[in-house]
């Protein structure tokens, strides 16, 4: 039987595949294992719960609350909020958990469950495997004053606004940014907070319904952002995605500054004022080998991890690191919070705007991108494929004709039998060649 936990969570199509049954028993059973973790078991156990605005949010939230209200546990509605907000307040509230109701970037139909443990930390591979092991155990129920109660906070969001306000040292006056909320949690939060800071916001998709979150806009639909960069003459702008784990950003001139680029503009500047530990930037195989060069050339280790935010997590908690991320504009910076905050980047990218009073354009030249290329190819088993000596050959052969001026990356999909080709080149023309070479070596073995 698959794995029910994800590489972010549990996610499926509302209603289908996450069924509110699902979302109880889930609930109850993570409230069992946190409590068998808790060291103080004589308190009542809390569990921060929030959600995106998707209306499969409302009936899964109601589902949660009440798993959680049926082993005991008081649950702290603070209703739709951005996924870094649920980390955050998980902490600031004192709970033992959280949980965060969302399927990101993914469309409107699908949705999410995903916990943050004490402090607002993601969960790791042998805590999700014991929550999913306890979903078919009985479990004690409680009853009268025992039963657990559902609480709403009304200061959720006030002490979100906070948090992200004392985070920014230097004020973003001067600085016009649109925003893209894709119409999700952060439609209210994000403009706020931009403003809190200083900065002449225009908003954009910031109007939820429950049925338009990432629709046509966000952080995978950028071109209605670009346009309206140029069209306000703004510095800048920014796509959240649905629930504002992830930052991209688009220059004065309408163009796509990504991850990858927003990672090396950060990691330049603290390590330039001595924050940077151990002149260390942690990001995903997926990176562009422009990132690679670029933080070797500015005396910056590159660390990488296999694809996930997690992995990030993870290398950035066991180094004690200082900035992470990925590609997508997933980015982590710990001393501000335990997870990726789309919110938190673009003020930290503005901030380094506001400071050295340069265009993002000109900060984010300190990168080249490379041409990539980027090919999934369907097979009967990707491992059995990956493993192959034919197609180890083929890619070997592909890096030493490459050399040092690209790279090849190839790996099973963790959730499909697909075999991914990434290429990169000093040319389009050499990426797309490379990657098709060894995508028809993939083909052959894999049919």
């Amino acid at each position: 039987m698959a794995r029910l936990f994800g590489t972010d969570g549990v996610r499926g199509l509302a209603n289908d595949e996450l069924t509110p049954e699902l979302a109880l028993r889930l609930a109850s059973a993570a409230a069992v294992v946190f409590e068998e973790d808790a060291t103080d078991q004589t308190l009542r156990p809390r569990a921060v719960v929030g959600r995106d605005p998707r209306a499969s949010g409302e009936m899964l939230e109601a589902a949660v609350c009440a798993g959680l209200a049926a082993t005991g546990v008081d649950a702290i509605r603070v209703g739709v909020i951005p996924t870094p907000a649920v980390a955050f307040l998980t902490a600031d509230y004192g709970a033992d958990f959280g949980v965060m109701i969302s399927a990101s970037h993914n469309p409107m139909p699908d949705n999410g469950i995903k916990f943050f443990g004490s402090g607002g930390h993601k969960l790791d591979d042998a805590v999700e495997d014991r929550i999913e092991a306890a979903m078919d155990d009985e479990f004690a129920r409680p009853i009268g004053a025992a039963v657990g109660r559902v609480l709403d906070a009304p200061d959720a969001g006030d002490r979100y606004r906070r948090h992200l306000a004392a985070v920014i040292e230097h004020p973003l006056d001067g600085l016009t940014v649109v925003v893209d909320c894709a119409h999700g949690a952060a439609s209210e939060l994000a403009p706020a907070a931009y403003a809190d800071a200083g900065a002449t916001v225009i908003a954009m998709h910031a109007e939820p319904d429950g049925l338009n979150i990432n629709d046509d806009c966000g952080s995978t639909h950028m071109d209605k952002l670009q346009a309206a960069v140029l069209e306000h003459g703004a510095d800048l702008g920014l796509a959240h995605d649905g629930d504002a784990d992830r930052c991209l950003a688009v220059d004065s001139t309408g163009q796509i500054v990504d991850g990858d680029a927003i990672m090396a503009i950060l990691a330049t500047a603290l390590d330039a004022r001595g924050r940077l530990r151990d002149s260390v930037l942690v990001t995903t195989v997926m990176s562009n080998l422009g990132l690679h060069i670029a933080m070797r050339d500015a005396g910056i280790t590159l660390r990488t991890t296999a694809v996930g935010d997690r992995y990030v997590l993870e290398e950035l908690r066991r180094g004690g690191y200082s900035l992470g991320g990925e590609q997508s504009g997933h980015i982590v910076v710990p001393a501000a919070g335990t997870t990726g905050d789309g919110i938190l980047t673009g003020l930290l990218l503005m901030e380094q705007m506001a400071v050295t009073r340069k265009r993002l354009a000109d900060l984010a030249d300190i990168m080249t991108v490379l041409p990539q290329e980027l090919i999934n190819v369907r097979v009967a088993d990707k491992h059995a494929v990956a493993a192959s000596q034919t197609v180890k050959q083929s890619v070997a052969d592909a890096e030493i004709e490459l050399g040092d001026n690209g790279r090849v990356l190839l790996r099973p999909s963790g959730t499909e039998q697909l075999v991914r080709v990434m290429v990169e080149a000093g040319s389009a023309e050499t990426a797309r060649s490379v990657a098709r070479r060894i995508a028809d070596a993939v083909e052959a073995v894999g049919a």
